[in-house]
């Protein structure tokens, strides 16, 4: 029941070592390699559903091997897609989705959905609408998470508040955070990472669009679609937090954050699903787990999907493709999926899962870890929610972080925000530029 965390960029990060091959054990089977970039718990989890599908059948021998973070995973793929180096099958983060298929290099398991009939609705809409591109599904979802609030139910209490009813609002969360501190000045009320992929998700919650062109998933994006006030009111919101004395600032630093939050600093915080777990288990109080906040004059639309999926190598011999296909089909099976929700804190991306008996025992555990799939499911299917598609994203992360932390260290709300704004649309430009259009 151990959790790994999952920010984009932090959630694969941990020791590992690759699988050893052949030996003898695969004489007369299929070898798949299947390149990842879960460490920590997460590769313990996934080493063990590689183990069981080995022992499963005898035709196919799955090697799983880490290859380091999302970023360094990638970049190795690139150096070596298209040749006999690259693996059978490669994890890739949501936002690597355009670079990976703009690469040239993957084979869409599309191609095997449409040879067997394989039904991909049985999975879950909300996760599976981010990974269909141009009406097709290039790769197989496997590990997905989304942000979600977390808060001190004890600092509630002591200020009166209700803690069966966290803040739903930014401006409840802003009434929160001073009602904390007035009963407890040593205590700040809100805490929010320089993160670009929480600035995306707080933007969808609003039903607004990162970028033109419906997301990028229209056309291929020319500029942002977030210079609007829809965009603007995150930093807003900061800003008054700030302003108010009930804001605090940890910067990029999530570990400090949560540091912060089981130390009794902070009240409320922002972070990954797939942090559950371990806050909870940590936390020397009782912690409440919440929608992600939005602005009262807003409706709430849900969160966007983050995580990874699995791809398959153009190239490979066709038995190799097959057994990938099978491995792939293995990894959705309601029974598989309970064991990784589970064991990691990841979303079951087959929602049959979450009526087996060993998650039905961990949410009567742990009933807040229910509250991170209830918000997933309500999520209501729109552009917005669907996410966005370029391959200069993980740009855009970086400029938005360094947005948020000028306004954290005082800078002014509309320089800040002007400035990501053209230095975002610069790098869309020089991404369409450099692809030719």
């Amino acid at each position: 029941m151990l959790l790994s965390a999952c920010n984009s960029s932090e959630e694969s990060e941990g020791e590992g070592t690759a699988n050893a091959k052949g030996d003898g054990e695969t004489k007369g089977k299929t070898e798949v390699t299947f390149w990842h970039a879960m460490g920590g718990q997460a590769q313990v989890a996934l080493d063990e559903i590689v183990k069981k599908y080995n022992e499963s059948q005898d035709d196919v021998q799955v090697n799983a091997e880490f290859q380091g973070t999302y970023e360094e995973t990638l970049s190795k793929y690139h150096s070596v897609g298209g040749t006999d180096d690259a693996p059978t099958i490669v994890q890739v983060n949501e936002i690597g989705t355009m670079s990976v298929i703009n690469s040239g290099n993957i084979e869409p398991i599309q191609k095997f959905i449409d040879e067997e009939g394989y039904d991909m609705s049985n999975l879950e809409a909300n996760i599976t609408n981010y990974y269909k591109v141009d009406g097709k599904f290039y790769s197989m979802p496997f590990n997905s998470s989304t942000p979600v609030m977390y808060y001190n139910k004890d600092a509630f209490k002591k200020a009166g508040l209700d803690p069966q009813s966290p803040p739903e609002t930014y401006e409840e969360v802003e009434a929160a955070g001073k009602a904390i501190m007035e009963s407890n000045p040593e205590m700040k009320g809100f805490a929010l990472q320089a993160y670009g992929w929480l600035f995306e998700e707080l933007l969808a919650n609003q039903g607004g669009l990162l970028l033109n062109n419906d997301n990028g998933r229209g056309d291929t994006a020319t500029e942002v679609a977030f210079d609007n006030e829809q965009g603007k009111s995150t930093f807003e919101w900061v800003k008054r937090m700030m302003d108010d004395g009930t804001f605090a600032n940890y910067g990029t630093n999530s570990d400090n954050m949560v540091t912060g939050f089981l130390s009794g600093d902070v009240a409320m915080f922002m972070q990954s699903s797939a942090s559950a777990r371990d806050v909870i288990d940590n936390a020397p109080f009782e912690v409440g787990v919440a929608f992600i906040p939005y602005p009262e004059k807003e409706e709430r639309h849900g969160v966007v999907i983050g995580g990874a999926s699995l791809w398959m190598s153009k190239g490979k011999p066709e038995a190799e493709q097959k057994a990938a296909w099978d491995f792939l089909k293995y990894v959705q099976k309601p029974e598989i999926q309970a064991e990784w929700h589970v064991g990691t804190g990841y979303f079951a991306i087959n929602p049959a899962a979450y009526e087996e008996q060993v998650v039905k025992d961990a949410y009567k555990e742990m009933p807040q870890l229910q509250v991170t799939v209830e918000q997933l499911q309500a999520t209501k299917p729109s552009i917005a929610t669907q996410g966005a598609l370029m391959d200069m994203i993980p740009e855009e992360r970086k400029i938005i972080e360094t947005a948020l932390e000028t306004v954290y260290n005082g800078g002014n709300v509309d320089e800040a925000f002007s400035t990501a704004v053209e230095q975002v649309n610069a790098a869309i430009e020089q991404a369409n530029k450099a692809r030719g259009e």
